[in-house]
């Protein structure tokens, strides 16, 4: 889709296509009150502007439209498999995770999920099973108030590189 045919889409298919990209309600709103935007570039500053603006609440929305990694250890190994095709740069080892670090990342996200009260979130183009296994133990040790600025720097990350894909389909 161009931006050109973003622009022009109505309102709820607008909404659809921005929830696609971030799952905060309030995100959408004030996304849908910047259009039509005239360029790529706009476009993603007004993304990141809205999305600094919104409250810790908002985040945690956006971090619930993401699947969980823990659980079902061969749910994780299809959705790691999955991804490759996502983004160019994914790198083919995450396929090949063992099943060591699938269920370590399994254990992990559950720890994690305690600890802060949402999913583990990262951007994972480009990462193995192995460095993302590696990021969540390094910031478990995390505070509170410091890893939730992290994990929505995280979802700003995924939403830029979802709204290019958006803007490439």
């Amino acid at each position: 889709m161009t931006l050109p045919e973003l622009n022009h889409l109505p309102k709820p298919a607008l909404a659809a296509a921005l929830q696609t990209c971030c799952g905060s309600t309030a995100w959408v709103e004030n996304m849908l009150a910047a259009f039509p935007i005239s360029d790529v570039e706009t476009l993603m500053d007004e993304a990141k502007t809205q999305w600094n603006k919104l409250s810790e609440a908002d985040w945690r929305e956006a971090f619930t439209h993401h699947p969980k990694i823990g659980g079902d250890v061969e749910a994780l190994r299809a959705k790691f498999a999955s991804t490759s095709t996502w983004a160019e740069g994914e790198q083919a080892s995450v396929k090949q995770a063992s099943q060591e670090t699938l269920e370590a990342l399994a254990a992990g996200n559950a720890a994690y999920e305690k600890k802060f009260g949402y999913i583990f979130i990262v951007c994972a183009t480009g990462k193995s099973a192995e460095e993302m296994l590696a990021l969540l133990q390094a910031r478990l040790t995390n505070k509170s108030e410091d890893e939730i600025l992290i994990a929505a720097g995280e979802q700003d990350k995924i939403t830029r590189i979802r709204l290019e894909k958006l803007l490439a389909a």
